[in-house]
């Protein structure tokens, strides 16, 4: 969508959060909101402080992600304020607004000074955001049960949230292709770090997440965190967890690639692609998540069975005595926003059988969730299963020769429409 076009849909998306607060409010019993930015605090005994990309309600109507020391102040019937703290400072830079729709939505003031605005007169004020910053501040700080009302409202996207969520995809999957291209000429973790970020113009500071960059067996590490400097002495698979912030919103997608001369983990690759779409077709209203997360569980079991990994077990016996659990550890996904594990997913626990899982919803429209199976090499969840009696049926030989891979995972963004669903990552 031009970027236009997509400015001109932040003006009802601002009504529409102005309509859902005031709901909120209204029945948590307050007249008036303020909303913290937040500051990044200082690492102890040093003058560098860490990176700040904001808090989740503020960057939800705003999406000024780098904007310390600032407020938003809601109140019924009347056009919400922004105070944005712009010091006169030589040190720094301060980053000017582009004029844009939402600032006729939005009464934006300027403070040189870091502390909390004059509000006037609030009969029962709430404030939310990081206690640190609060301290001193007026009114009732982070009312729990406010702050659940709040979070449920970013629970279905609006048109312009969809579109921004769409175009932090169309930036990543830039930066996915130059990085596959990276790995295939041979580059390091670093330097496919720097591809990615080269491509989609966005600094590692200012990414939704740490990018999850693994070579070989590496990508059996969920969270693998480092980038090696030195590209192996034979490469055999990448598996990259990388998104791109847009407007404050994210996006968060997983590509697995195998090298030349690797067909039985390619063959593995392409399995847990086909399964992964199937899953992605899921994606309707009315559809339980935790449904999709055990039908990936099903995928699973077929897949080893076809691939030739488990054998003498028929699928069901696969799920039932936990192997697939120990080949896909973690859950489907869960919700994406302002924030990359967005809010609002769990109204109840997960099930035992799901332990790890991030969302228990029945899917609504207008909600946007990821789906991202994976299968894994990792010992240490392989080792219960081959002391115990499911053990011989494992297939050992292979099991070692994959495990150098590593594992596979294959993750999109896909928002719930009134029909279906939109994978935004494809």
């Amino acid at each position: 969508m031009p970027e236009q076009d997509l400015l001109s849909l932040q003006p009802a998306h601002l009504r529409e959060l102005q309509a859902r607060y005031e709901r909120v409010l209204a029945a948590e019993g307050f007249d008036s909101l303020l909303i913290a930015s937040g500051a990044a605090p200082y690492r102890h005994r040093d003058d560098q402080a860490y990176v700040f990309q904001g808090f989740g309600p503020f960057l939800h109507w705003t999406g000024l992600t780098g904007q310390e020391h600032s407020w938003l102040l809601i109140r019924p019937g009347q056009a919400p304020v922004l105070w944005l703290y712009q010091p006169v400072d030589f040190w720094h830079a301060t980053p000017e607004l582009a004029a844009e729709p939402w600032q006729q939505v939005i009464e934006v003031r300027r403070r040189p000074e870091p502390g909390v605005p004059e509000l006037g007169a609030t009969k029962r004020l709430a404030v939310v955001g990081d206690p640190q910053v609060l301290e001193a501040v007026p009114g009732e700080h982070n009312p729990e049960a406010l702050l659940a009302a709040i979070e449920e409202t970013r629970v279905h996207k609006t048109a312009y949230e969809i579109e921004c969520l769409a175009e932090a995809n169309r930036h990543a999957l830039v930066g996915h292709q130059a990085a596959a291209r990276a790995f295939l000429q041979g580059e390091s973790e670093f330097g496919i770090n720097l591809a990615y970020q080269q491509a989609t113009g966005q600094r590692e500071a200012d990414a939704p997440y740490h990018s999850i960059i693994g070579l070989n067996e590496h990508a059996g590490t969920l969270h693998y965190q480092y980038y090696d400097t030195c590209a192996p002495q034979k490469p055999r698979s990448l598996l990259i967890d990388a998104g791109v912030r847009y407007r404050g919103y994210c996006s968060d997608i997983t590509r697995t690639t195998a090298a030349p001369g690797e067909p039985r983990f390619a063959a593995l690759v392409q399995g847990l692609e086909a399964l992964q779409l199937r899953l992605c077709d899921m994606v309707a209203p009315r559809v339980d998540y935790v449904d999709i997360h055990r039908k990936t569980h099903q995928g699973i079991a077929a897949l080893l069975s076809a691939s030739g990994l488990v054998s003498g077990l028929s699928d069901e016996a696969m799920v039932e005595q936990g192997i697939t659990r120990a080949f896909f550890p973690h859950g489907i996904g869960h919700f994406l926003g302002v924030q990359v594990h967005d809010v609002a997913g769990k109204p109840t626990p997960p099930p035992a059988d799901a332990p790890f899982l991030r969302m228990t919803r029945t899917l609504e429209e207008g909600m946007v969730v990821t789906i991202e199976p994976g299968l894994y090499f990792i010992p240490s969840l392989l080792e219960p299963i081959r002391n115990s009696a499911a053990g011989q049926y494992l297939n050992e030989a292979l099991i070692a020769e994959l495990s150098g891979c590593g594992g596979i995972r294959i993750e999109d963004n896909v928002v719930v429409t009134a029909t279906g669903a939109r994978n935004l990552s494809r």
